[in-house]
């Protein structure tokens, strides 16, 4: 039972994590930037009515009323779950499943802003195009926003999966196609975090407000997540793996709903790295 109050445990960290302190952290720092947004950008804008500091407040009060909600469901399935999860045959596989649900339930806000988000930006450029361009023609590369020791790990932690799911199928813990197929799956993701670190390098200006120093900034933050997110899915899955080699597949539970609270938890941003500040003008 003690993997069971384990996993209970570490869902109640999610749900205080992920709907809770995170969406509390990020409020107060989209509060912090519209208070800080100089009154001149503001004359830039093409809409005149619009009052960052009130846009902020709005934003706040409709995100903290749905992560509000999502922590509630996320307490009622806790409730269920310690119920269900207190007989010898608890379902392992709609635990698994469940609590993925959740933890894409409490992403979802945050996929909503970046959605409608991207429709501001994509109406805010049409507003101020002036059929003029322009760009720092400065090439930017990886390492210099993500250490070569970090990539090398992601890519460390890529083969070494690879070889446990090779491992497994020596073992005959998994049939060959569905071992090909967990390795399809974590090569998909690397392949999809490569494309969007290329985008994020090398992709257009989306917001037309945003300052040099600004989007060097935020390219640092996002490859460095998404490269350190390569890592944290390899190894996970090979966690996940060993516990089942292992024949300790009733912690699987508590092992994914911790790699969701690691997901999940708030990142200050850092300021910007001596690598990178090369590109701001001097």
């Amino acid at each position: 039972m003690i993997e069971t109050y384990a996993f209970l445990g570490m869902f109640t960290v999610q749900i205080f994590i992920g709907s809770i302190l995170g969406p509390a952290l990020y409020i107060r720092r989209v509060r912090a930037d519209a208070a800080s947004f100089p009154a001149d950008r503001c004359a830039e804008l093409p809409f005149p009515n619009v009052d960052p500091k009130l846009s902020a407040e709005r934003f706040a009060t409709r995100h903290r009323a749905l992560n509000t909600g999502i922590a509630v469901l996320g307490m009622l399935l806790l409730g269920w779950l310690f119920t269900d999860m207190r007989r010898p045959d608890w379902g392992l596989g709609t635990v698994l499943v469940l609590t993925i649900v959740y933890f894409l339930a409490q992403a979802s806000p945050m996929i909503l802003m970046s959605w409608k988000g991207a429709k501001s930006m994509k109406a805010l450029k049409s507003a101020l195009a002036d059929g003029k361009r322009k760009a720092v023609l400065q090439r930017r590369r990886l390492f210099d926003f993500v250490s070569p020791s970090s990539v090398c790990l992601a890519l460390l932690s890529y083969f070494l999966y690879a070889a446990l799911v090779v491992y497994t199928i020596r073992r005959s813990l998994f049939p060959g196609y569905v071992g090909l197929f967990l390795i399809a799956v974590v090569t998909l993701v690397y392949a999809i975090q490569a494309f969007v670190v290329f985008r994020v390098l090398y992709g257009k200006k989306h917001n037309p407000l945003q300052t040099h120093a600004d989007r060097i900034h935020k390219i640092g933050v996002a490859a460095k997540s998404l490269v350190h997110g390569c890592i944290a899915v390899s190894v996970f899955e090979s966690l996940y793996l060993a516990l089942i080699v292992l024949h300790s597949d009733r912690w699987c539970p508590f092992a994914l709903s911790a790699f969701c609270v690691i997901v999940a938890l708030p990142r200050q941003p850092k300021r910007l790295d001596d690598t990178a500040a090369k590109y701001l003008p001097t």
